[in-house]
């Protein structure tokens, strides 16, 4: 019996505690466990019995979260890792070696872009960049050293959405698989695996745990992917590391317990089982909390539109909005809780500095670089979170000078519309002052 997504969010993956009965997930907040005698010992350490070692590699409450998670996604398994960037580069580790190449949308995160071009390129990884929306490049990009695909749900911050089935059937055709970053979206709003993605990876430290304490990402085996008719030595056939073939040892789980054997567990890039506990928490309240992010990011962006002086506003849910077709195709009951904009200026630098000042102006929003709390905030991507990147990047990230990128919480809507329009009055002020000084 498959249940609704709500139910899933409270109790996917775990049952009452066997020993105590207890009905909240217990935190096993250990290091390592208690083995019964030296053959059973030998037989986990050789992947051929599955319980737990030490909490770098798996623990009771982290399980219970990447069960939740799986179950989330429309996934087969899933890992839980110290970060979402600590989840993009396990996927790489054990998808890529020496003289592959990535093919990447080209608007994306900016974490995610001086990822692969400042260090996945130091570990000999070609970057394939292609527009976002044109399908046929993904295909031109690929060649027989090509790794993976790779996408976002809603582009961060261009907030674009790509096609994912189109995508995906480019990728099979040429025996690559997709992973998409459903960050923004969360499952909540779209399983990317059921538009014909293999793996999908999020940052749990936004919207899915939702409060701005907690750091964290996961990475979901779609189980869907044929590894073993592929070229990917990690998964199928003898692996490096172990005298298993992953393909025939997990089958369709084989990709996350890659994950687990030879990424996470080699390079600590775990999740801690407090952080996990904390996660689960947040993810009991995210059906509700993303209808109230939606809901206050359409009233926002209306405000906006309207707003004298606000120069664009970029939002999926206008018909205006150059991906809105593909948002509603995709997406479920919502459009996500972000909007960008931008303020009227005379030229870049004017806008630019109008922007850094909405930034300083704000109250009740918080000026800082996260998304998916569930308080309001604001950011200026070209001077902090795309900084790393040149104009040429960051434009072609879909970053300007002037764009003001909008996390919109769950308050009063009133009160953030209120708060933004005291700011954006502030910069407004100061730059017809400067402008009236320079005269």
């Amino acid at each position: 019996m498959t249940r609704g997504f709500r139910t899933r969010g409270l109790h996917a993956g775990q049952d009452p505690d066997p020993a105590t009965g207890a009905r909240a997930p217990p935190l096993y907040q250990t290091t390592s466990y208690v083995f019964d005698d030296a053959d059973y010992a030998a037989d986990l350490y050789a992947l051929e019995a599955d319980d737990d070692v030490y909490s770098r590699i798996s623990n009771p409450t982290t399980r219970i979260l990447e069960r939740r998670l799986a179950a989330l996604e429309a996934g087969v398994d899933a890992v839980a890792t110290a970060s979402g960037m600590a989840a993009i580069d396990a996927i790489t580790t054990v998808l890529t070696t020496v003289g592959d190449n990535v093919v990447l949308s080209e608007e994306m995160y900016g974490g995610t872009s001086s990822y692969f071009s400042k260090t996945a390129t130091k570990r000999g990884i070609e970057v394939r960049t292609v527009p976002t929306l044109d399908v046929a490049a993904y295909g031109e990009a690929i060649d027989d050293d090509t790794a993976f695909v790779h996408v976002e749900t809603v582009a961060n911050p261009s907030l674009k959405t790509p096609d994912f089935e189109a995508v995906a059937d480019v990728a099979h055709d040429h025996g690559v698989p997709l992973v998409v970053d459903n960050t923004f979206a969360t499952p909540a709003l779209c399983r990317p695996i059921e538009h014909g993605a293999d793996i999908v990876w999020e940052s749990t430290t936004k919207w899915l745990h939702g409060s701005g304490t907690t750091i964290g990402g996961v990475v979901v085996d779609g189980g869907t992917f044929p590894w073993d008719a592929a070229d990917y030595d990690e998964l199928s056939g003898e692996n490096p590391a172990f005298d298993i073939d992953f393909v025939e040892r997990f089958g369709e789980r084989a990709f996350a317990q890659v994950v687990r054997h030879r990424a996470v567990r080699s390079t600590g890039g775990c999740q801690s089982p407090f952080d996990a506990w904390q996660t689960l928490q947040g993810i009991e309240t995210l059906a509700l909390r993303m209808e109230a992010h939606c809901e206050n990011a359409r009233r926002v962006a209306e405000f906006l539109r309207d707003r004298e002086g606000v120069a664009w506003v970029t939002y999926p849910g206008f018909e205006a909005h150059e991906t809105h077709d593909l948002a509603t195709r995709y997406l479920d009951d919502g459009y996500a809780g972000m909007v960008t904009f931008g303020l009227a200026g005379e030229d870049d630098e004017a806008a630019y500095t109008a922007a850094k000042t909405v930034c300083e102006s704000v109250e009740l929003i918080s000026f800082l670089a996260n998304i998916g709390d569930a308080k309001t905030l604001v950011i200026h991507p070209a001077s902090t979170t795309h900084a790393q990147l040149s104009h040429e990047e960051q434009r072609a990230a879909g970053v300007g000078p002037d764009m003001l990128r909008l996390s919109v919480g769950i308050e009063d809507v009133d009160d953030i519309i209120s708060d933004l329009n005291q700011a954006i009055e502030q910069a407004q002020s100061e730059t017809a002052t400067t402008q009236t000084e320079d005269r």
